[in-house]
């Protein structure tokens, strides 16, 4: 794979060593995991405060989500020739600024519009951090190195999102972003602090990024992402209402429950880091068939407050597994185009942020029911599985047809060394000839 920065420039100079610089990294992911996945647990609160429907407020989600898929290909083609560490800063300060107006918001549009900005650095951080990780690690545990830095999306469904949730039902949803804001700046400091300063990579422009759009597989593993995910994320946006209303849970418990999710996301994020390790496609392909079984199962254990609570631990498990695996195969097919494909891995899932949330809507709007959004998710994996077997084929085409012609131009060459081999046996022969008469 080509790489952003070789692996011993990394780690040299870092001011506190590559432990701190990963957990500098991990806390951006915390407060992304926060601000995004808090949202969905407030989203009755926020309802009601701005006197729209649930399904109506749930567009906050979906603004958010656009706002990520807008942001990180054109942040990370613009700013392919920025350091990197003073561009992870900047997208932090960017983030923090669209949590304090999201607080600020008063009515439909105003909340949209602050979610949709507050999207914007979400998948360029994650794509750059990913990089900045994989530069600090030898080549065989880059996904290992992926999976850490991404550990605080996963620690902020066990302690962030339930606090976040937590807060806004005990001081208002408002003041959950603003805590959400403070941890970007927060975030910001830390990359100052344990960072050090790391330039673009020789040679990258613009155009080189976007050079990852012509090739075929990057878009393959995009469309797993945005299909694929998008089932979790359809139980998930509206996880509040089916434990209130279906599970018969108090809205109390709500935090427990996220937190029980967020647990199995930590495992399930390491967890896939070491099996994407072992084999990125093989991970991809079995993460999948899990995630289809997980959520189709939502429509039986909705019903039981300790299956459901099960189910979610499963849901977050299998979810968050696939990250690493994405993250790392995109990188593995872009080439050179290195940065713009690393974020287009969190354009693709909030692709499936929006797709989930918007076909769960749809779904319960319809009056399916609160438990259609798990076969909704299951459909939704489903069809990220066929994608996944399609890039498997192409790719074994493409394998098959490179040995081929390999084996070709093997074949040419030795004939080739073979024909000057006889003339000269054959000359020798004629000079040695008269003598031997």
């Amino acid at each position: 794979m080509p790489s952003s920065f070789s692996h011993s420039a990394s780690i040299a100079d870092l001011p506190h060593g590559v432990a701190a610089a990963e957990l500098a990294l991990a806390v951006g992911g915390f407060a992304l995991g926060t601000g995004e996945f808090a949202s969905m647990g407030l989203l009755p609160n926020v309802a009601r405060d701005i006197d729209c429907s649930i399904p109506a407020t749930g567009h906050m989600i979906s603004a958010y989500a656009l706002g990520v898929v807008i942001g990180a290909p054109a942040i990370a083609a613009i700013f392919a020739r920025a350091p990197r560490r003073a561009l992870l800063i900047g997208l932090m300060i960017v983030f923090a600024l669209g949590n304090f107006a999201s607080a600020a918001g008063f009515d439909y549009a105003s909340v949209v519009t602050a979610r949709f900005i507050a999207g914007l650095p979400h998948g360029a951080y994650f794509g750059i951090a990913a990089l900045v990780a994989a530069s600090l690690v030898p080549p065989g545990k880059r996904a290992q190195a992926v999976a850490r830095m991404m550990l605080g999306l996963s620690v902020a469904n066990v302690v962030g999102v339930p606090f976040a949730t937590w807060v806004g039902q005990l001081a208002g949803w408002r003041t959950a972003f603003v805590v959400v804001g403070l941890l970007g700046l927060l975030t910001a400091l830390l990359a100052r602090l344990c960072l050090k300063p790391m330039p673009a990579s020789a040679g990258a422009s613009p155009l080189r990024e976007l050079g990852a759009l012509r090739r075929g597989q990057v878009w393959l593993t995009v469309g797993i992402a945005a299909i694929g995910f998008g089932g979790m994320f359809a139980v998930y946006s509206y996880i509040t209402p089916t434990l209130t209303i279906v599970s018969g849970t108090s809205e109390a418990a709500v935090p427990l429950f996220l937190s029980i999710t967020g647990v199995g996301m930590i495992a399930g994020s390491l967890f896939g880091g070491w099996l994407a390790d072992r084999g990125v496609m093989r991970a991809i392909g079995l993460l999948l068939i899990l995630n289809i079984v997980d959520l189709g199962l939502i429509a039986v254990t909705a019903h039981s407050a300790v299956l459901i609570a099960i189910n979610m631990f499963m849901i977050g498990f299998g979810g968050l597994a696939i990250g690493p695996a994405l993250q790392t195969r995109l990188m593995d097919v872009a080439a050179d185009a290195q940065m713009l494909a690393a974020a287009l891995n969190h354009s693709a899932f909030n692709i499936a942020n929006a797709l989930g949330a918007w076909l769960g809507g749809l779904a319960i709007a319809a009056g399916l029911g609160w438990t259609s959004t798990g076969p909704i998710g299951a459909l939704l994996s489903g069809a990220g599985l066929v994608i996944y077997l399609f890039a498997r084929r192409q790719e074994g085409r493409r394998a098959a047809a490179a040995a081929a012609n390999g084996q070709a131009a093997t074949g040419e060459r030795s004939a080739t060394r073979a024909i000057p081999g006889r003339r000269t046996s054959w000359s020798t022969r004629g000079r040695s000839g008269p003598a031997d008469r």
